[in-house]
């Protein structure tokens, strides 16, 4: 089975176009609307009294209580416009090397594998993963509260986060979530590097004009500052390598998942395995792993060379 409908983040990012690459180029705090000729997204700007709102609005009970975020039910296929001809003229191969962020000074878990992993077990391996990895937490119309994984990634700006479509934006409506925040190092209803506020928020529109095509689940997040510090300041990003994604390359699975086995959200699991292309979908772009995280996991990042 396919792991989940986030983009990959890490050493490899699949069915992104280079022009992405391009994006946040200004200081994060406050952070203007990026390039439209750099980045194909739609952008949503989050003022700062929203963002403050956000942030008190997230007490440990609901935190707690949120819930894994709602796929898109956009059938077997979906309904995307030629995702063939727009993933022809991709661009060459870029990789973005990882940061490692001040926290690493004093982390005190060591880098490293676990066991082979064909199941999500817990992460105890430390490392930049373990700091740049979160749960983010937002908003539903209706009043939800609703949660998935994401990653902090290195960035001009240093404030970006990469995510899942279906974590920002409701594939129907085109209505972006509200209340939106990342927290970096989750374990447990702890915030060890505190909770970073959405100022900016985009997502490709071909999510929203397919009516949810995983093609195009994908989506960032550019937070403002925690305490004055950015967030790669605080705990590094991970590297991202943009058209150079193939089946067969072994990769590294994160997310926080809300089985009881995978702790019901409350921290980081991992299992790795060699990606092979997803024959489900006539259309699709994506690629998969023989290891299924449950919902929450959405959003987490794959990492290649690990």
């Amino acid at each position: 089975m396919l792991k989940r409908t986030a983009v990959c983040v890490g050493a490899l990012v699949l069915g992104l176009s280079s022009a992405l690459t391009g994006m946040a180029q200004a200081a994060p705090d406050p952070v203007p609307r990026p390039n439209a000729a750099q980045v194909r997204t739609d952008t949503t700007s989050v003022s700062e009294k929203d963002q403050k709102a956000a942030r008190s609005f997230w007490s440990t009970e609901r935190l707690l209580a949120a819930k894994e975020a709602p796929l898109p039910d956009a059938g077997p296929a979906g309904r995307a416009a030629t995702p063939v001809e727009r993933d022809a003229d991709q661009g060459p191969a870029r990789e973005i090397p990882p940061a490692q962020g001040a926290a690493s000074a004093r982390s005190t878990t060591t880098s490293g594998s676990s066991a082979a992993a064909s199941s999500p077990t817990r992460w105890t391996g430390g490392g930049l993963v373990a700091r740049t990895a979160g749960r983010v937490f937002f908003t539903l119309p209706d009043g939800g509260l609703v949660t998935c994984s994401a990653s902090a990634v290195n960035s001009a700006n240093k404030s970006t986060v990469l995510t899942a479509g279906h974590c920002v934006v409701d594939a129907s409506t085109g209505e972006v979530y509200k209340n939106w925040v990342f927290i970096p190092g989750y374990n447990e209803g702890r915030r060890p590097f505190g909770t970073f506020t959405a100022a900016q928020l985009l997502h490709d529109p071909e999510y929203v004009n397919s009516g949810g095509n995983l093609n195009y689940d994908y989506a960032f997040a550019v937070v403002s500052r925690y305490n004055t510090r950015s967030l790669v300041d605080v705990v590094g990003g991970q590297g991202l390598s943009f058209n150079t994604a193939v089946p067969g390359m072994r990769v590294h699975s994160f997310g926080y998942g809300g089985s009881d086995a995978e702790g019901n959200h409350e921290w980081l699991n991992h299992c790795e395995g060699d990606q092979y292309a997803d024959q489900g979908r006539a259309d699709s772009t994506m690629l998969g792993i023989g290891c299924v995280q449950t919902g929450g996991s959405s959003g987490g990042p794959f990492l290649a060379d690990f």
